[in-house]
């Protein structure tokens, strides 16, 4: 692509983002200035259109930068920590992940003010407790890395709002303000706290912008500097080894009076703007909306495979959690049937647990209440948290579910029972079979547990699913084969090994939901190619099920084998019996 092109495409998107705005400057020079900001000295370089930048081999792993930590005197009152806790990251990446998991999102590693990371202070600093630029810069040498793009909001102490409120630039024109008689009866809140924090600065009493803590300050993309601002941040960040840029909380980037303030058509241009900007300096790059809302809405941000290249699979968490929770998969079947195929180019980012709760708003529409309040019910009773959300009818609602996985899936509604591994080991071999790219978050992978502690001393719902490892602690536990955690680390790097092989695993695979009797779950999954079909079946019940492979329509001129225990299908063999919570890979290649 030509340069002028180039700039072309850029002018048109800022043209529709801008066109209702009173801007300072022309779009012309608007777009020559983020062009220089993105480009500085390199070349325009053209990305393939639908090219397919995954495959079966991808797996990335979610952990903050101190999710694994090396202490000088693990018996002290203070834990210091020996090392960079970057490196101890990054050490477990290569010694314990080597050859199963290729990829790492390391959750905002930048100083921060509150929130885990989610209040960024500065965007171009690595918190100097976590280590350096050189340390991130060191493990996207490894693997490939991915980083947030915290955009809705930053930090009330960042330099930004510390400017705001003395009246001065950078960051007196940066944030959203509103009056206190505007009409914000239709914003959408993801919080319970109040939308607008009155503050006082230099020129006098303002309303700022708030949507999910008075700590974090929405910042208003209306002023052309601030997103400036934040393609000089996606720069910095691609120059520092980042490939992969998770949009945080962008449903809510753009504010408008009058609206939901909420996936707003100039949203939706943003994003593709960046992704024109990004992938026309690295063509490898991949951005990924974290879009917490229900499922029809979250699937608008792959546009026309010119948005996102990957969306979170929000629906899935509370959709098997629900489905091993009651034995019932009927609501996870149909969400299954209305998906549609991603697009070459695109891919849905599948995950089960994560270090926010389980959300429920993308459960919406699929799950009715009464299975709702069953799950939040269960959830309570299994040691888990509700945070809560408020409606824009004033009432209050749960937002999400806060419990680590493992204890989630410890038991059914019927309450707590012996199968909680097997339980736990379906559901993820449920997550790494289905069409798209599987997110692990690393707190699964290690069969954590609520931290009841660091709840406690937080009072911060998710902070019971952010456990912090004590280096030598978790490698005892890893090594110790009577522990759980051995049994959880061991289960799953052996599906991901399985998974990597199998080229009907590749992100978009096709797919097709199986309809099997009794307590069956299933879908089929063909390659590329065609040459490889996987019949995935799973006893999602804490009983024996009979499969019968008359309802898989097995090809009888071909051999079948199963993946997992590595067992060949006898000819002319008419079942199967799976135990509880058992996985199935049957598959026409070893």
């Amino acid at each position: 692509m030509s340069k002028a092109l180039f700039e072309q495409r850029v002018e048109q998107h800022l043209t529709s983002i801008y066109e209702s705005v009173d801007l300072c400057m022309s779009i012309d020079a608007l777009a020559s200035m983020l062009i220089t900001t993105m480009l500085r000295d390199d070349p325009v370089r053209d990305p393939t259109p639908h090219k397919n930048r995954w495959d079966q081999q991808d797996v990335i792993l979610i952990a903050y930068g101190d999710s694994i930590m090396r202490y000088r005197d693990a018996e002290q009152a203070v834990a210091v920590p020996s090392e960079p806790p970057l490196h101890t990251l990054h050490r477990f990446m290569k010694n314990q992940c080597a050859g199963t998991i290729n990829a790492l999102h390391i959750l905002p590693f930048y100083p921060y003010s509150s929130d885990e990371g989610f209040s960024v202070m500065n965007y171009v600093q690595v918190n100097e407790s976590l280590g350096s630029w050189d340390d991130i810069q060191g493990i996207a040498q490894d693997v490939k890395l991915m980083a947030d793009l915290v955009i809705n909001h930053c930090s009330s102490r960042s330099r930004w709002f510390e400017n705001f409120i003395q009246g001065k630039e950078p960051g007196l024109s940066y944030f959203k303000t509103a009056s206190l008689n505007d009409d914000l009866s239709q914003v959408v809140r993801p919080r319970t706290s109040p939308l607008l924090n009155t503050v006082q600065t230099a020129l006098g009493e303002r309303h700022v912008w708030c949507t999910f803590s008075p700590d974090q300050v929405d910042l208003d993309f209306a002023n052309p500097l601030v997103l400036n601002e934040f393609v000089g941040i996606i720069r910095h960040y691609l120059d520092n080894g980042v490939k992969i840029f998770r949009l945080d909380a962008v449903a809510f980037l753009w504010k408008e009076l009058n609206t939901s303030c909420i996936n707003l058509a100039q949203t939706h241009e943003v994003i593709r703007l960046l992704r024109t900007l990004i992938e026309h300096v690295e063509p490898s790059a991949i951005i990924i909306t974290e879009t917490n809302i229900p499922n029809r809405e979250n699937l608008s941000y792959f546009g026309n495979a010119n948005e996102a290249h990957c969306i979170y699979n929000f629906s899935l968490p509370p959709l098997l959690l629900h489905t091993l929770l009651s034995g019932d998969s009927k609501a996870l079947k149909h969400w299954m049937m209305s998906m549609p195929p991603a697009q070459n180019g695109t891919a849905y980012f599948n995950f089960i647990a994560s270090h926010d709760g389980i959300g429920l708003r993308p459960a919406e529409g699929l799950l009715d209440e009464d299975e709702l309040g069953q799950m939040v019910n269960t959830v309570s009773r299994f040691g888990g948290k509700v945070s809560m959300r408020t409606a824009n009818n004033g009432t209050s609602s749960p937002y999400e579910l806060n419990i680590a996985l493992f204890d989630a899936l410890q038991g059914t509604h019927k309450g707590v029972d012996k199968w909680g591994l097997q339980r736990f080991t379906c559901a993820h071999a449920i997550m790494f079979a289905l069409e798209g790219i599987p997110g692990l978050y690393i707190h699964s992978l290690l069969g954590t547990t609520n931290d009841y502690e660091r709840f406690e001393n937080s009072q911060h719902n998710r902070c019971i699913n952010r456990h912090r490892w004590q280096e030598s602690a978790l490698l005892e536990k890893l090594a110790d084969q009577s522990s759980h955690h051995y049994h959880v680390f061991t289960q799953i790097n052996n599906l991901l090994a399985i998974r990597k092989q199998q080229d009907a695993f590749h992100p978009n695979a096709t797919q097709f939901t199986l309809h099997l009797t009794g307590a069956l779950f299933g879908f089929w999954r063909q390659s590329i190619d065609r040459r490889q079909s996987v019949f995935c079946v799973y006893n999602i019940s804490d009983e024996p099920q009979t499969l019968l492979f008359a309802d898989l329509n097995l090809i009888d001129t071909e051999q079948w084998f199963e993946l997992i225990s590595a067992q060949e299908i006898n000819q002319g063999q008419q079942s199967i019996e799976l135990a509880p919570y058992q996985p199935l890979w049957l598959s026409n290649r070893e």
